[in-house]
């Protein structure tokens, strides 16, 4: 005889936690925007120098860090536009 199927119920969802990024934020509010716009720039310098086999592995990581820096990038660009918001008072409403 099959055995009888019984109709399972679905185990409650559990929250996820929120993400919470430390080391970036507290990055981001101690140091001035020129450091963190040249914080990959000995990275990058490594990486041009790469030669033989992990040429191929240092296109890849180089991708990788310009997109980190675009996203950095942006969250610099974000922190000056909040902190130049907040000095200039009011505004519109």
């Amino acid at each position: 005889m099959p055995p009888s199927a019984k109709p399972s119920t679905p185990a409650p969802a559990q929250e996820l936690p929120a993400p919470s990024y430390p080391a970036v934020e507290s990055l981001l509010e101690a140091t001035p925007a020129e450091e963190v716009r040249a914080f990959f720039a000995p990275v990058k310098a490594g990486l041009a120098e790469l030669k033989g086999p992990k040429v191929e592995q240092g296109k890849k990581v180089q991708a990788a860090v310009a997109h980190t820096e675009e996203l950095l990038e942006l969250l610099v660009e974000t922190r000056e536009r909040l902190l130049a918001e907040a000095k200039g008072g009011k505004g519109r409403r």
